[in-house]
């Protein structure tokens, strides 16, 4: 009996293996529904978490989390995996993990799964990161003006990627992806190389102490940082207790009226006032 059938390039349910889909579901729902029942009968929340999030998360956002978890609820036994950001919504939906962080980008916005439930715990939005010196006595730029700049940004069959081109050709251009790079350490430690530009957020630029500029956009791009997990297992106390840990968490390092625009202090106290560092051309 076929579960799958292929329709040109997609693979899809057949009715069979519809009919099934919705039996799992209900199987799931049902044990959720259990262990929601189990949790409530202690005196304490209590139990034991898996969840999923990106390498960014995994450094800024759960060690802060963790301590508060401990703190509030030392019953939560919190076990983490670092996944690609693009995976964490199937992972949930699959049940590898029982909740996760991730990512949701407006211009790019990824398909929704009626079986979870997404909730946004801040906006962060988008500034240019570029060599220092590359834009002398810049303060605010439009994206146009880095459409002769080479860029470094990830696969344009990531959501990031995608939205980033988005935006550029929004504004008139095709950025020249001289380097494609998933990982966000290794992008900022090529800016700094003086080898390309890419758009940063305040989250992003903390991962690794660097020296270039960062610029504020004239355009509004902006990522959403969300928790995702399963709609049947929403209102089980372990998971409504990191959940609301986790966007405690990301309310405290990203205030609403915080975004990434203005130049950060820290990284601009060891920018040279000269010419940019020496690297690959940047315009083309």
């Amino acid at each position: 009996m076929e579960l799958l059938g292929r329709v040109g390039r997609r693979v899809e349910l057949t009715d069979p293996g519809a009919t099934l889909a919705l039996h799992a579901e209900r199987i799931l729902t049902t044990e959720a529904e259990a262990v929601e029942a189990l949790e409530r009968t202690r005196d304490e929340i209590s139990g034991t978490l898996r969840i999923g999030l990106f390498a960014t998360a995994a450094a800024e956002i759960l060690p802060p989390a963790l301590r508060q978890v401990r703190e509030r609820h030392p019953g939560v036994t919190v076990r983490s995996r670092d996944m690609d950001v693009d995976e964490v919504y199937d992972a949930v939906a699959g049940g590898t993990v029982d909740l996760a962080l991730g990512l949701d980008y407006p211009d790019v916005p990824i398909p929704r799964d009626p079986s979870l439930r997404e909730t946004e715990l801040s906006r962060e939005r988008f500034s240019l990161a570029l060599p220092a010196g590359a834009m002398p006595g810049r303060k605010k730029v439009s994206l146009a003006d880095a459409g002769g700049l080479g860029w470094i940004l990830p696969s344009a069959g990531s959501y990031y990627g995608r939205a980033v081109l988005t935006a550029c050709r929004r504004a008139g251009f095709e950025p020249q992806v001289l380097h494609e790079v998933t990982d966000t350490a290794a992008t900022l430690a090529l800016v700094e190389a003086g080898v390309g530009v890419s758009e940063v957020t305040d989250l992003m630029l903390r991962l690794r102490p660097s020296c270039f500029d960062v610029l504020e956009l004239r355009e509004t791009t902006e990522r959403h940082i969300v928790v995702v997990c399963p709609s049947f297992a929403e209102h089980r106390p372990t998971v409504a207790a990191l959940a609301d840990v986790l966007a405690r968490t990301a309310r405290e390092g990203h205030p609403p009226s915080r975004t990434a625009a203005a130049p950060s202090k820290t990284l601009m106290q060891a920018v040279p006032s000269g010419p940019g560092v020496t690297g690959a051309p940047l315009f083309s």
